[in-house]
């Protein structure tokens, strides 16, 4: 679907409506417009921590320099928003692996350094 306006210039533009439609309980649900790819989104997935935070940080500094448009602006918060979130993936899985390795710690120790544990 194109919607057709009209710029303050005068001149026409076309805009393609970029919703897409998701299905909830066969209920049809329009998702919001990303500027970012999927290819893009499937890209930051993949980033290992590190790369994902320094992007972020990145992303961050370009909007608190100023000087972009809104489009400019609207991109680098939506690349942002899916660097933390990678990022916080990553840092959650960390922090459920360090707890199951302190709850498997906690519950040897109940029999480290003694026979049983030997057997």
């Amino acid at each position: 679907m194109s919607e057709k306006t009209t710029a303050q210039d005068g001149t026409s533009d076309t805009n393609a409506d970029t919703t897409e439609k998701t299905t909830t309980n066969g209920i049809a649900k329009a998702a919001p417009a990303s500027s970012l790819s999927a290819k893009e989104r499937d890209e930051i997935a993949t980033l290992p921590y590190e790369e994902a935070r320094d992007r972020l940080i990145q992303s961050v500094q370009a909007l608190e320099a100023g000087g972009l448009n809104l489009d400019q602006s609207m991109r680098q918060w939506e690349l942002g928003e899916a660097l933390a979130k990678r990022a916080q993936t990553l840092l959650s899985e960390v922090r459920a692996k360090l707890d199951a390795a302190q709850a498997q710690q906690e519950s040897s120790a109940d029999t480290a350094g003694t026979q049983s544990n030997l057997d």
